[in-house]
């Protein structure tokens, strides 16, 4: 498993440091970003949190994958390497 997990379903006001502080439950979490809209800034929903170990990470999937972060059940899973783009 990769040190760096895809958090989906995220509620549109999730902030980046609400994402960090939940996830640091799990062990110490190195980075976390929400992706927004080039256009608009808002939120996409969806975001990343990178953890120094594979262990962490793999304790996080277990720990937060289907509950409830702020009233939306979110999806945690290992994140995939970008598709290229034409």
């Amino acid at each position: 498993m990769g040190k760096k997990l895809f958090i989906g379903s995220l509620p549109y006001n999730t902030t980046e440091d609400e994402l960090k502080q939940t996830f640091s439950q799990a062990g110490n979490v190195v980075s976390a970003n929400i992706i927004t809209d080039r256009a608009t800034g808002r939120s996409k929903g969806f975001g990343f949190v990178e953890y120094d170990t594979d262990e962490e990470a793999k304790a996080a999937v277990e720990m937060f994958n289907g509950q409830d972060f702020n009233g939306r059940a979110i999806v945690v899973n290992e994140a995939r390497p970008m598709a290229p783009r034409d």
